[in-house]
């Protein structure tokens, strides 16, 4: 399900979510999720919830305009929350309630944090996939900056999840929050737009592939028929 990406696709990625995909207009797109995809958005919260404790230290890879740190927040004062999007960035702090949270723009792959300092560092919701790096890398830094018997979570959606995925993509496109999606080229877990976004997801087996190739071993959840969640833990 993973799909190879040219340079070019990539680049224009990246400006879709710098330009096109931050702050008010990411905030939209969560705003026009069906049912079903608010309860798998909820699910997964709940899911990483379950595994904080009150004191630890906990870092989100890609926090966007801060939907789930505040709810994060909720079960631990240590939350810090990093973006490329100044416009995220700036968004979550001027929404922050809770006046807890550290913010910070920095790139997923070059962390600026030292060795062994976060419990939990968390990339979910499809990050992996949305942040259009080089995921071994993003794994390798997210172990690097976790102590020793912390956790690394990732997550991306299960194939049965696909008619809810497509159909809130088609919402978005709908809204102009995303570019026409081009039907014939959209198919096995890929979402292609005609003005060059693409959204790939990652699968049971690529989490297995990414962990072996690190060599660390992954454990593999399936939760709410919606998503795929890989955790590591580190020795």
């Amino acid at each position: 399900m993973v799909g190879r990406i040219s340079p070019q696709i990539r680049e224009a990625m990246k400006d879709y979510y710098s330009d096109k995909l931050s702050a008010d207009r990411l905030r939209q797109v969560y705003n026009l999720a069906p049912d079903r995809v608010g309860q798998y958005l909820e699910s997964e919260i709940g899911f990483v919830m379950a595994k904080i404790k009150p004191d630890d230290l906990v870092l989100e890879l890609g926090c966007g305009y801060g939907r789930v740190l505040e709810k994060l927040a909720k079960k631990t004062q240590k939350v810090i929350g990093i973006d490329t999007s100044l416009d995220n960035l700036y968004m979550a702090k001027k929404s922050d309630r809770c006046y807890s949270l550290w913010l910070s723009a920095m790139n997923a792959v070059k962390l600026g944090f030292c060795d062994q300092c976060f419990d939990l560092v968390l990339c979910i919701q499809n990050g992996i996939s949305a942040f259009n790096v080089n995921q071994e890398d993003l794994i390798r830094e997210a172990l690097r900056v976790t102590r020793s018997e912390g956790r690394v979570m990732f997550s991306s959606y299960t194939e049965r999840f696909w008619p809810e995925r497509l159909n809130w993509f088609r919402i978005q496109a709908k809204h102009g929050l995303l570019g026409e999606i081009d039907e014939e080229a959209t198919g096995d877990g890929v979402i292609v737009c005609k003005d060059g976004f693409r959204a790939t997801t990652l699968g049971p087996e690529d989490f297995r592939i990414l962990a072996s190739k690190i060599g660390v071993s992954a454990e593999i959840t399936e939760l709410d028929a919606s998503s795929i969640f890989c955790e590591i833990e580190v020795p």
